[in-house]
């Protein structure tokens, strides 16, 4: 990182702010800005699951991948490239949807809440550590996906474009299904959204902004500077939360959230292994598929499809609490995980 330490800082700031605009003009308080519950609304929009109180095409998904392919493209950082077991990234995807709705956001999410005085986001925060710890140790020694291979420029562009004809579709036509009630109802304008989204992308893409990577740097190399960034968002939210009187420290009581601990730290657990496996958490895979990586690219398009299977078959957490289904799930997608980290270290091995 070749910037400051007060820099980074800064861009997490600025990154608050643009949250708590969000939060401001329409956007669930603690849900300013998630890319778990945007891509799962986003999905549902698109008719990929019928839980009708989460459907709406959110502008910030959009924003924050296009925002980072105009910054890369103008520092010249832009590259398409692809080959890196597409498949597999796919399925991490997937795995890291499934954790973050029993849990019930994603990391970004889970520091907004904690913003918010959420003690079970600090509760989470233990497995999501976890998680990027034994992620670590797997690459320690030796775990691989394999290297990407440059490709056509314009490959690495075509999640940008799909996302941006999604969006085009929902503001001129009436063929994106919109929710009426609970959370997929609660949004700040299209243009706002779209902005701020934008700029969100950009300033993730300049600071390598990546929770997942954050606190494996912290944990294994004391390196605070990607952290700073995080602790950044965390302050300007949690200021925006108390001069807002939106600040409540307590278990109970907390909007769109359980306080079932066991499963929020198996689901957060699972979304921080998934994260260190496959390169980074769900809004650095939006960043890196903004630069032109069509290997992340699969990745978010799993975590639409996990998303999709996770309302389909009822593993998605609600206010009241998980599902059996829902915890039968985190489990078996931890174990998959342990299983991926084992089978691709043996292999790098060999």
């Amino acid at each position: 990182m070749k910037e400051s330490k007060w820099t980074l800082l800064g861009f997490g700031v600025l990154g608050g702010v643009l949250a708590a605009l969000l939060a401001f003009f329409g956007n669930p308080g603690n849900m300013a800005l998630c890319i778990a519950c945007f891509i799962r609304d986003t999905a549902g929009a698109m008719g990929m699951h019928n839980a009708n109180t989460v459907q709406y095409v959110r502008p910030e998904i959009v924003g924050i991948v296009v925002g980072a392919m105009i910054l890369a493209l103008v520092r010249r950082e832009y590259k398409s490239t692809a080959g890196s077991a597409p498949v597999m990234r796919f399925a991490l995807g997937v795995m890291t949807m499934i954790g973050a709705l029993v849990f019930l956001g994603c990391p970004l999410r889970m520091v907004l809440r904690m913003a918010a005085g959420d003690l079970n986001a600090w509760v989470a925060l233990i497995g999501f550590v976890g998680g990027i710890a034994t992620g670590a140790l797997f690459l320690r020694r030796g775990f691989s996906l394999g290297r990407s291979y440059e490709g056509m420029p314009a490959g690495g562009g075509v999640l940008s474009v799909m996302l941006v004809v999604v969006l085009v579709l929902s503001v001129t036509t009436g063929i994106m299904m919109v929710s009426t009630q609970g959370p997929g109802s609660m949004h700040a304008p299209v243009l706002l959204s779209l902005v701020c989204g934008l700029a969100f992308g950009a300033i993730a893409q300049h600071s390598r902004m990546c929770f997942a990577g954050s606190f494996r740097n912290l944990i294994f190399t004391r390196d605070v500077s990607m952290i700073l960034v995080i602790a950044g968002v965390f302050v300007a939210m949690l200021v925006y939360n108390i001069a807002g009187g939106t600040f409540h420290l307590s278990f109970a009581g907390q909007p769109i959230a359980h306080s079932q601990h066991l499963w929020s730290i198996l689901g957060m657990y699972a979304v921080g292994l998934a994260a260190t496996l496959a390169g980074g958490c769900p809004l650095r895979q939006l960043v890196l598929a903004g630069q032109g990586s069509s290997d992340a690219a699969c990745n978010v398009l799993g975590m639409f499809v996990g998303a999709a299977i996770a309302h389909n078959f009822k593993l998605a957490s609600s206010a009241e609490g998980t599902t059996p289904a829902g915890r039968i799930a985190v489990v078996a997608v931890v174990v998959v995980l342990l299983l991926v980290g084992l089978v691709g270290t043996r292999q790098k091995k060999d």
